[in-house]
């Protein structure tokens, strides 16, 4: 018999999920970095610009095409493209949509293992025990396998934690939509707010920790991180990071959103769902997020120390800056074992998130069952995911990230809405987005998704291929001894994309003369 699609169990399961996927590592640490380097303040009136003109409308259109593609049993971008149109390419087009989150779960596991691994050590005490800032970065180096030092002499705690945290993800994948994802949204993002605000409460209430450095009080701090420099306005480059922070933050353009509206019921609303789960990330990024790490490292460091650790990259802020400032307050340990299961909390709702999207492909095109789909994946995923993990130092990883982080996510995004306007076609694409609404959207964004969304697309995307790919794709500032492993990450991607291509192929094919197909 054929295989019936699962649903969500609730409402707020399905925007908690959403917010689950929203919600990572880049509200806690990518947020507060860019605000405090372009503008402060100021830097949320184009923040909120790019979220009203690009992540809202992005988000909309998304829960929308989901929802559509759901009805007619189809959960990812290959079968929703394929269903609104005769068009036969438009499948392979959708291609980008199931291979941009694989690309992104192969590496972001690792990374999330690290949160867990950091949540153990911090517990124990051991990580509160480096005494400086070169310390923490021995540490770090030694637990990734960078080099052998006093910390770690091997790979083999920080792939145990892999181990744990990969086991974690296909736990709660097996375990489906309600039982699964659902299950774990509805726990971890109460949770991971209740520590946000735990830690922000520290944090504001730290005062002037050093009586001699006046200047360093926790309101000179909120000062520093909020003061807007409305200057910063006429840098095109600061309106360019404020719409990468949306764009990113949002999880939109990666396909993920597509499929989980594709749990959704015909008639379930998702303009206010939308809307809510959008909300949320906000509060948790700028809210809770905005009052960490740079408040607390002004209070430590003063202004140059904290501009100093905002210019320093995720991974040291996260890993390196913030131990250190717990370090100096009592009971450190313990505000950074939160620090880290926060990280934890919101990388595993991320990359479950990650995950579904070639589940549902498995379980609606070949018709496999959710235990098939996931030993299959898993199986490939955690091979996969072994380049990432032994070549870290290569840049295997980051030449992943830029690829599946951020050229196929704004391909994507710009790919979706001109399906949704073109293919779909704007009348219908606002009646079906309309249907079992709890809400309107507001008139004014016809215009708004018509023409400012989709410019707003080609622009960033034009930006970004100047700035960032073509410096990348042609290896600019790549060592002779790394180009190897870049040219082998691009053989990785090259390959899984020609695998799906044919995946599609073979799939519409067997099903156009099996029908529907049965439950292998």
């Amino acid at each position: 018999m054929s295989q019936e699609r699962e649903k969500w169990g609730s409402r707020i399961g399905i925007i908690l999920a959403v917010a689950g996927s929203a919600v990572g590592l880049g509200n806690f640490l990518r947020f507060p970095a860019k605000a405090t380097l372009n503008g402060g303040g100021a830097f949320i009136i184009p923040y909120f610009v790019a979220f009203l003109l690009l992540g809202i409308p992005l988000m909309w259109i998304e829960w929308t095409l989901g929802r559509y593609g759901g009805k007619s049993g189809h959960g990812t971008a290959p079968g929703i493209f394929d269903s609104l149109s005769k068009n036969r390419t438009l499948k392979y087009i959708g291609a980008i949509g199931v291979l941009g989150p694989f690309i992104i779960l192969i590496y972001y596991m690792y990374i999330e293992s690290w949160t867990l691994a950091y949540t153990f050590y911090s517990f124990s005490g051991e990580l509160l025990r480096t005494p400086d800032q070169n310390s923490m970065k021995e540490f770090l180096a030694g637990y990734q396998g960078l080099k052998s030092n006093n910390y770690f002499s091997n790979l083999g705690p920080a792939y145990i934690f892999f181990i744990l945290t990969f086991a974690a993800n296909f736990y709660f994948i097996y375990k489906g939509i309600q039982g699964g994802i659902e299950k774990l949204s509805r726990w971890g993002m109460p949770l991971l707010i209740i520590i946000g605000i735990i830690l922000a409460i520290r944090v504001l209430t730290l005062g002037t920790p050093d009586s001699a450095l006046p200047e360093q009080s926790i309101n000179n701090a909120l000062g520093f991180v909020w003061n807007p420099d409305f200057s910063q306005l006429l840098n095109a480059k600061v309106w360019l990071e404020a719409a990468g922070q949306i764009f990113f933050t949002l999880s939109v353009g990666i396909g993920v959103i597509l499929t989980y509206a594709s749990y959704l019921g015909s008639k379930d609303d998702v303009v206010l769902s939308g809307l809510t789960s959008s909300s949320l990330n906000e509060f948790c990024e700028v809210i809770l997020g905005g009052s960490i790490v740079i408040p607390a490292a002004f209070v430590f460091f003063g202004g140059a120390g904290a501009i100093a650790i905002a210019e320093s990259g995720t991974f040291n802020i996260g890993f390196i800056s913030m131990p250190l400032i717990f370090e100096k307050i009592p009971f450190g340990f313990v505000f950074s074992g939160l620090w880290f299961l926060l990280l934890f909390i919101a990388g595993i709702t991320s990359s479950v998130s990650l995950i579904q999207p070639m589940i549902a492909f498995l379980e609606d095109e070949f018709k496999f069952n959710r235990a098939k789909s996931t030993i299959i994946l898993g199986i490939v995923a955690f091979l996969a995911s072994q380049p990432a993990i032994l070549f870290l130092e290569n840049g295997f990883l980051d030449e992943l990230d830029f690829w599946g982080g951020t050229v196929f996510l704004i391909l994507f995004a710009t790919v979706e809405v001109f399906i949704f306007l073109f293919v779909m076609g704007f009348k219908k694409g606002w009646e079906e987005m309309h249907s079992g609404g709890l809400m309107r959207v507001p008139r004014f964004y016809k215009f708004i998704i018509r023409y400012i969304t989709p410019a707003f697309l080609l622009i960033l995307l034009g930006f970004y291929s100047y700035q960032q790919f073509i410096p990348v794709i042609f290896l600019e500032g790549v060592s002779e001894a790394d180009k190897p492993y870049i040219w082998g990450a691009r053989a990785l991607i090259f390959g899984f994309l020609l695998i799906f291509l044919f995946m599609i192929y073979y799939a519409w094919k067997r099903n156009a003369n099996n029908g529907k197909g049965e439950v292998v």
